[in-house]
């Protein structure tokens, strides 16, 4: 190992140190109820995407916090809502999501999910991306196993078994597979959203001149159809409409 693979192990040892010590400093702070100095610190963090910060969910989740107690609704949903993308299982942030959503002034229900839907995105919520995939992966090189048991066993029960199980390992595997893909679609695209601004009024077509057909407050989670230029077209429950790409910002 040469003197600059050193010096470059010392600078991120040095880097992570210095990373900890500011998410205790952060913390101390909150404690304290300096929540707007604490947030900066949390946003530093997150913003210096420093790899040797293994535990980001927590300093999302603690951003999240702060910004609550400051006031900013959007803010909090939107750091609880980036904690539950590296942490599904967060429960602290789950919890304190619902609280944080239950303040916003819209109720908007979307009458064209079903409850089959909605339960199949709970399920794929619970883990992340990577985990639907090994858990694909794994899966269906069990079925491979259990097929080539099927095939060069001589014992009528040991190839029922097989067959059965290895059945129900491709179906677990397909399974996990479409969730993984969700998941990969739903990160890629960001097509979630947060409202930011306190009042936003959506509109028939991208254009200030545009028809009002509804308005939007600060924290309703949007879904982005379409940007054009400057404008988004959002869909949220049973609505749909313009709104400026300002006032809002993706998951």
């Amino acid at each position: 190992m040469n003197l600059r693979h050193v010096l470059f192990i010392i600078v991120l040892a040095l880097a992570g140190g210095l990373h900890a010590q500011s998410f205790e400093e952060a913390n101390n702070l909150y404690s304290n109820g300096q929540y707007s100095e604490a947030a900066a610190i949390y946003q530093a963090i997150i913003d210096s995407n420093d790899p040797a910060q293994k535990n980001m969910a927590a300093v999302y989740y603690n951003l999240g916090n702060a910004y609550f107690k400051m006031g900013e609704l959007s803010q909090s949903i939107l750091a609880y809502e980036r904690c539950l993308r590296i942490n599904p299982n967060h429960r602290d942030a789950q919890y304190n999501l619902q609280f944080a959503e239950s303040r916003i002034t819209d109720n908007i229900i979307d009458n064209r999910t079903f409850f089959l839907s909605n339960l199949l995105a709970r399920v794929r919520n619970q883990l992340r991306e990577p985990v639907w995939m090994w858990m694909s992966i794994i899966s269906f090189t069990l079925t491979l196993a259990l097929l080539l048991i099927f095939l060069l066993s001589a014992h009528s029960g040991i190839r029922k078994a097989a067959f059965y199980i290895g059945l129900c390992c491709l179906v677990i595997s397909i399974c996990a597979l479409a969730n993984s893909s969700s998941l990969h679609q739903r990160d890629t695209e960001r097509a979630e959203a947060i409202i930011t601004q306190g009042i936003v009024n959506a509109k028939a077509a991208p254009d200030r001149s545009g028809t009002e057909l509804f308005t939007l407050h600060e924290g309703t989670k949007v879904y982005i159809e379409e940007t054009i230029g400057e404008w988004c077209n959002v869909r949220v429950g049973n609505n749909e409409g313009w709104i400026p790409a300002r006032t809002l910002e993706r998951i």
